[in-house]
């Protein structure tokens, strides 16, 4: 699934599509943490805001608690209860069915706060179930594991990479868009029509903004080549030779072992080539490939 999009700053303002902030739980009239860092190395980032339902201070007690249950009713209300006898706190979740099963699977975020290690949780349910225990009786088994929210947060001393600059008030999100202006205004100025990418992290309920230099000019490409080994290698390196810088990749199967999809943006700002002209001799040089590859798409995002 693919979990980041492109757009372009509107004044202060970045929209953030309707799939993308649901999926993340960023919800208008919702209260919104942020961070921004800078890049100090070189590439195309210039600096990335990350985004959080969470507060920072409550980092270290989110875990994650997967449920396996019985699809029948009761079930959900027994590993609620579960939690809350031991005041846990369920904050975002989803469930879905076990395919070819008849199983439900819980994946919810909690804060664990003083109710100790998440291992305890696995040994009382085991000992509960083997004791009998009719409130457990139609849980199966539960996983977890540390959310680690906080690695996003930290800036990278051995490489250098990235700093914090600021972690702002918290605010309201609101109209699909987050604002830059009242955390940032002073430091992030002329971004209007600047381009942007969103990713949101799906384990964590986080989003990051990523804003590119000047400079970068980024380009959508779209290729339909052999399903089999190698073949991302070779469209990999042929852009290499051209020294064009890949951003994201993005491959899905078309005819399982005959094609597939294979969605590219790239950052051609450092290079004499434009578009156009990438455009026009793309397809001869993928000709000298082994297989069949076919330039479905080129566009200018910048």
């Amino acid at each position: 699934m693919k979990f980041w999009e492109f757009t372009k700053v509107k004044g202060t303002k970045i929209e953030i599509s309707r799939w993308l902030s649901d999926t993340m739980g960023l919800m208008d009239d919702g209260c919104v943490y942020s961070t921004l860092f800078k890049y100090t190395a070189e590439g195309p980032k210039d600096c990335e805001i990350i985004l959080s339902m969470f507060p920072q201070e409550n980092y270290r007690t989110l875990t994650h608690i997967t449920f396996y249950m019985k699809d029948v009713p009761g079930s959900s209300a027994q590993a609620s209860m579960f939690l809350a006898d031991r005041e846990i706190n369920i904050l975002n979740s989803v469930s879905l069915n076990g395919i070819s099963d008849t199983v439900i699977i819980w994946k919810l975020m909690a804060d664990l706060s003083f109710a100790g290690e998440a291992d305890l949780l696995i040994e009382n349910l085991a000992q509960r179930k083997s004791a009998g225990d009719p409130s457990v009786s139609l849980i199966d088994h539960i996983s977890t594991k540390p959310a680690e929210i906080g690695r996003m947060f930290r800036s990278d001393l051995e490489y250098h990479t990235k700093e914090e600059v600021r972690r702002a008030e918290p605010c309201t999100f609101e109209g699909g868009t987050f604002d830059t202006a009242p955390g940032y205004g002073d430091i992030l100025k002329k971004i209007d029509g600047c381009d942007v990418m969103l990713v949101a992290d799906a384990d964590s309920w986080m989003m990051s903004i990523t804003f590119f230099k000047p400079n970068t000019q980024l380009i959508n490409l779209v290729f339909e080549i052999p399903d089999n080994p190698g073949s991302l290698q070779q469209t990999f390196d042929l852009l290499a030779r051209r020294n064009i810088n890949l951003i994201s990749v993005f491959s899905k199967v078309k005819i399982c072992y005959q094609k597939m999809i294979l969605e590219l943006v790239a950052d051609i700002g450092h290079i004499s080539t434009s578009a156009e002209e990438l455009r026009e001799s793309l397809p001869r040089e993928l000709e000298g490939l082994n297989g069949i590859f076919v330039l479905k798409e080129l566009k200018e995002l910048s």
